[in-house]
């Protein structure tokens, strides 16, 4: 499974991303239950978020981001993917198998 890292740059402001933040929730919701998304948040310092997501490979991550509320309503303006391979830090180091 390959890990990303996913900016998103909206061209509306907070409140022209209302009608569809309940679907952008519920949908964020089912990822992570799914266990494809890892985290996600807004990003302080810019109109945007940051998600990162587990799939199978690149292509699977572009169908999950062409169902995304958001971006089939077209208020993201910008899309930045990284591949991303994390190797330490206190989330890896939690989520470590135990050596037997």
């Amino acid at each position: 499974m390959a890990k990303f890292v996913v900016e998103f740059e909206y061209n509306v402001d907070r409140a022209g991303r209302q009608d569809l933040h309940p679907a952008h929730t519920d949908y964020l919701r089912t990822l992570t239950e799914r266990g494809v998304l890892l985290l996600a948040g807004p990003l302080e310092d810019l109109n945007g978020g940051l998600l990162v997501y587990e799939t199978e490979d690149r292509a699977r991550l572009q169908e999950v981001l062409d169902a995304e509320p958001y971006v089939r309503g077209g208020i993201v303006a910008r899309t930045r993917i990284r591949q991303w391979s994390p190797g330490k830090g206190t989330w890896i180091a939690a989520h470590a198998l135990p050596v037997a």
